[in-house]
């Protein structure tokens, strides 16, 4: 292909819109992050509880799975938070030697008052924006959201 070939330049522009959209994208989570109370969980952990609030119960290799962890890392993680009584572990109805894992109320909390802290920043920071840029974040969101999925 040539230089002046619109295929070259199409592909080239839109490399250069995937690395802008993953620097904005990386500098908002940490952003986020850093407005999280220094003494909370771990982000891995914090992942996990949120996972099984949104998701609802599971098992514990599903969990590793579906946090891109292996088993023993997710064992690992899943026992911290059985032991801080954020979790619990409870038999599978549909099998009765495996267990699942559920979030307590206690964790229930947790993950909420995390959000909640995080998301009165983002609300905060938003409201520097226009109407029109606010609906367009929002869009954004949605459309990362479903490349998140692919």
């Amino acid at each position: 292909m040539s230089r002046d070939d619109p295929a070259t330049e199409n592909t080239a522009g839109v490399a250069n819109a995937a690395a802008e959209v993953r620097t904005g994208v990386m500098r908002l989570a940490r952003r986020l992050r850093s407005e999280r109370d220094p003494g909370e969980l771990t982000l891995g952990r914090m992942a996990v509880l949120g996972r099984l609030e949104r998701d609802g119960p599971a098992t514990t290799s599903g969990l590793a799975v579906a946090e891109r962890v292996t088993p023993q890392s997710m064992a690992r993680m899943v026992q911290h938070l059985i032991s801080a009584g954020l979790a619990e572990r409870a038999p599978d109805p549909d099998d009765r030697r495996a267990a699942i894992i559920r979030i307590t109320d206690t964790g229930r909390e947790r993950v909420q008052q995390d959000r909640d802290r995080r998301e009165a920043w983002l609300a905060q920071a938003m409201t520097e924006l226009s109407d029109v840029e606010q609906d367009l974040l929002v869009l954004a969101a949605r459309l990362l959201d479903r490349l998140a999925d692919s």
